[in-house]
């Protein structure tokens, strides 16, 4: 992760005029999108983070007579997002992806049982958690820190590490601003710091981020709709990178390589055949929503793309409560 040079996303600057309480619901709703974002990375769930943000923007409505303009409103919010983060954080296990869990799986393996949704990593709209316009160097490194793999190697940090690097190399605050709001000290955020990146060093299975949807990636998106709506195994196999995976939340199995990919396709997932693909847009990469034939929601997939090959097939089962959250119809009548 590479720390943004430029103010859009900066941390605060300065104490804001306090404003007049008729408008404090319309400053604090302004802040959602950046805040969504920030709980999202939090707690990799979309689900927490929306909850966490409204509990947030609760407290911040029921203690702004407290507020008084020493700091900036936006520094204040994230004080208060950042202390509902971390009580939710208490004794509870980090979320991960399949591929964190175990090895990979043979196309044989039984499915097994679903494990709780609180096991995952899940998908995020981009439109909850990344703000419409900006400067693009800005955009670029929010697309980046939401993406499934970065925010699984956040869950790695222990909470205050976690909050210490998404403000200071997502969000560009200053060393004194993150102390400030964390109340500690200058060096304890550096330490923290430190500690946090040697941990995402070491780790070491974090994918190049990826690039903004150019002309040759939607021409490789196109062919892969192509593909999977026609069930055609050969052309799948041309747009799928050799070291492709393939993973199933809430099932902890999941496929490494093209071949076992396309192998399940024609066996266990053969139930895919006559499928229909709905594009949106997740974790600052492409998505489908996947439905199977006579129009049944099957899957969200959310597609990794690398070196002009698709590189990860990730689909995520819970079409009850993914579906309206990305505005999916709830049947596919196309």
């Amino acid at each position: 992760m590479k720390q943004s040079t430029t103010s859009a996303v900066h941390g605060p600057a300065g104490p804001d005029p306090t404003p007049e309480p008729a408008d404090v619901a319309d400053r604090l709703e302004s802040y959602r999108t950046e805040l969504t974002g920030y709980c999202y990375r939090m707690l990799g769930s979309a689900f927490e983070a929306e909850d966490a943000v409204q509990e947030a923007m609760v407290r911040a409505w029921r203690g702004y007579d407290r507020f008084e303009g020493r700091a900036s409103l936006r520094s204040w919010l994230y004080r208060i997002a950042t202390n509902v983060c971390l009580d939710l954080l208490k004794g509870s296990s980090r979320r991960a992806r399949p591929m964190d869990l175990a090895s990979p799986s043979s196309v044989g393996s039984p499915i097994g049982t679903g494990l709780p949704e609180t096991t995952w990593i899940g998908p995020v709209p981009d439109e909850r958690v990344l703000a419409r316009a900006g400067d693009p160097a800005d955009t670029a490194v929010a697309r980046e820190s939401v993406r499934l793999a970065f925010v699984s190697a956040l869950q790695r940090l222990a909470p205050r590490q976690r909050a210490v690097l998404i403000l200071r190399e997502v969000l560009s605050w200053s060393a004194s601003e993150v102390a400030e709001l964390l109340d500690s000290s200058v060096a304890s955020v550096n330490s923290a710091l430190q500690r946090a990146r040697a941990t995402l060093a070491a780790s070491g299975d974090a994918p190049p981020a990826p690039k903004p949807l150019d002309d040759a990636q939607q021409a490789l998106l196109d062919r892969y709709v192509d593909a999977f709506e026609r069930f055609d195994m050969a052309a799948l196999t041309a747009v799928l990178h050799e070291d492709c995976t393939l993973s199933m939340p809430p099932y902890a199995l999941w496929l490494h390589g093209r071949a076992d990919v396309v192998a399940w396709m024609l066996g266990p997932g053969c139930g895919c055949q006559g499928s229909r693909l709905v594009p949106v847009t997740a974790n600052g990469m492409p998505a489908f929503g996947q439905y199977r034939a006579g129009g049944v929601p099957w899957a969200l997939q959310v597609v990794e793309i690398t070196d002009g090959r698709i590189t990860g097939l990730n689909a995520f089962l819970d079409t009850d409560r993914l579906f309206p959250l990305f505005g999916l119809p709830s049947r596919y009548e196309g």
